[in-house]
């Protein structure tokens, strides 16, 4: 027999061994020895002063629980039809496992490097401020997504199944907690591992993955792509060709406007970096003085308001984390956010950035078409870049400056590697941006007391939280102008995290082999 159990715990009653038993023990008027319990879902309600552990589990009574495999069926694809994915991200990635599941080749070309390689150039970028257009925080292999914080959150449900993807990372190395919490991680320590053991995978069961090997032209005939030019010099015939390039490659949307090729702006959001000390987001979210309890995770926080018309909200928010330059080009600034597993550093930072209407709030840029959010972007990140100091140090201000419009004499301690530079935020950014972020973050002050705070610091630019251009495609996942070309993930416009990003990547690859 299998009964389904919901279970609270107290913070006192987490600390003490064996008591999800006992609780079972006496909801079910059973002996602890005659049932065992798996836990499915595991939560914190830290709502109120009693902060709750919510279990969701199931007893199993009179007999053993089924041992989880987390099995795939990755055939031998070396003598295959092929499939070319542009993009080794988590879209290219999944597109690639689940081409091995149907019996086919992946070729996977990525203009970046392999893991291990790829950390000389991000040490490079946070020490000697040097950009590599190709390797960085964005590009080479697992994509923007292998060192971040791993967040598995998605709304993205009717897509896809959640489930396949993060048994998937399950057995490629991830830690089955993924499969419990309600709001699951990795870390950016253990990603760059289960990155790799995908890659391995891949070559083991026949497919290919190509590094250093960026995509620089398409030959397109008849309204369909025929092949794909590497590196400026090589070419290579494709049949079908899924394009998972992300939403930073802003080389392949200049390459297909050039060509003519159907794009659509996007609406996106913009804005900056906040960073506190993590013990101040803790003593708010926990209702703690002090250090928070052992068994609680660094404190997260969810905020949105309404300025005008247009939602100001937290985006990718870090517990535990630090700040990264993400910079794929020189002469910009941009700044992400990411975390270890165990999310213990000393600060936490979030987004907080402004939904941009791309229809109506950037009207100078119209004469860019297409590409105006895109051109948009470049715009701020090159202001940043020169009120940074000409490198890699990011323009910054405190929070209570920042919104009382005050120069800022100092600034807090940083986990940003490159270093901040002291500078105007409020008279730099346009009104759009900066007008609403300084409301939105008055507002933050009255829902989290505590969290107005000179202490914290913005720091600029936070601009690539989606892609600012739409791929167009069809009901067949497939370009409407150019056959055999499959635009995916967030670079297309259809993801926005690791999961969507996956389950868009399978959904392609299915979709590209229908007719091959």
């Amino acid at each position: 027999m299998i009964k389904t159990l919901q279970i609270r715990l107290s913070l006192e009653e987490e600390a003490q061994e064996g008591i999800l038993k006992k609780k079972a023990a006496k909801y079910l008027g059973l002996e602890e020895q005659t049932f065992f319990l798996k836990i499915l879902r595991k939560s914190i309600d830290a709502r109120k002063p009693r902060i709750v552990f919510n279990y969701k589990l199931l007893a199993y009574v009179n007999e053993a629980i089924p041992k989880d495999s987390y099995t795939f069926d990755y055939k031998d694809v070396s003598k295959s039809k092929k499939v070319h994915i542009i993009g080794f991200g988590p879209a290219g990635m999944w597109a690639a496992l689940r081409c091995l599941e149907l019996g086919y080749k992946p070729i996977v070309l990525e203009r970046g490097k392999n893991v291990q390689e790829r950390r000389r150039d991000l040490k490079a970028i946070n020490q000697d401020h040097t950009v590599n257009e190709d390797s960085n925080y964005c590009f080479g292999e697992g994509g923007a997504g292998t060192y971040s914080d791993g967040k598995l959150y998605t709304r993205s449900l009717k897509r896809g199944d959640v489930r396949r993807v993060f048994e998937s990372l399950v057995y490629h190395g991830a830690t089955e907690e993924i499969l419990v919490d309600a709001h699951p991680h990795i870390g950016t320590n253990k990603l760059p591992k289960i990155v790799q053991h995908i890659r391995e995978t891949i070559i083991e069961r026949g497919g290919e993955v190509h590094f250093n090997t960026k995509v620089t032209d398409f030959t397109i005939r008849n309204n369909t792509i025929k092949s794909i030019v590497l590196n400026e010099t090589d070419e290579m015939q494709v049949d079908r060709v899924i394009l998972a390039t992300g939403h930073s490659a802003r080389d392949i949307f200049y390459l297909l406007n050039d060509k003519k090729i159907a794009l659509k702006a996007k609406s996106f959001a913009m804005g900056v970096r906040v960073e506190h000390p993590q013990h101040i987001i803790d003593a708010i979210q926990y209702h703690c003085k002090g250090e928070r309890d052992e068994l609680l995770p660094a404190a997260a926080y969810s905020l949105v308001h309404q300025v005008k018309n247009r939602g100001v909200y937290s985006f990718c928010m870090c517990p535990g984390g630090f700040i990264v330059p993400a910079a794929t080009a020189p002469g910009e600034v941009v700044v992400n956010g990411m975390s270890p597993s165990k999310r213990n550093n000393r600060y936490a930072n979030s987004g907080i950035v402004v939904e941009i209407n791309v229809d109506e709030d950037i009207t100078k840029f119209e004469k860019f078409g297409a590409l105006k959010g895109l051109e948009y972007q470049k715009n701020l990140e090159r202001l940043a870049f020169t009120s940074g100091g000409r490198s890699q140090t990011a323009p910054a201000q405190r929070l209570t400056d920042f919104v009382e419009g005050t120069i800022s004499k100092d600034l807090n301690p940083t986990s940003y590697q490159p270093g901040l530079n002291s500078a105007p935020m409020h008279s730099l950014l346009p009104k759009l941006i900066g007008g609403r972020l300084r409301q939105g973050f008055a507002e933050f002050g009255k829902k989290m007391k505590g969290y107005y705070t000179a202490e914290a610091n913005i720091i600029g630019v936070e601009s690539r939280t989606s892609s600012p251009i739409t791929i167009p495609r069809n009901e067949q996942l497939e370009h409407p102008e150019i056959r055999g070309l499959f635009p995916c993930g967030e670079g297309g416009g259809y993801a926005g995290g690791i999961v969507s990003a996956a389950m868009d990547g399978e959904r392609c690859a299915e979709a590209a082999i229908a007719d091959l």
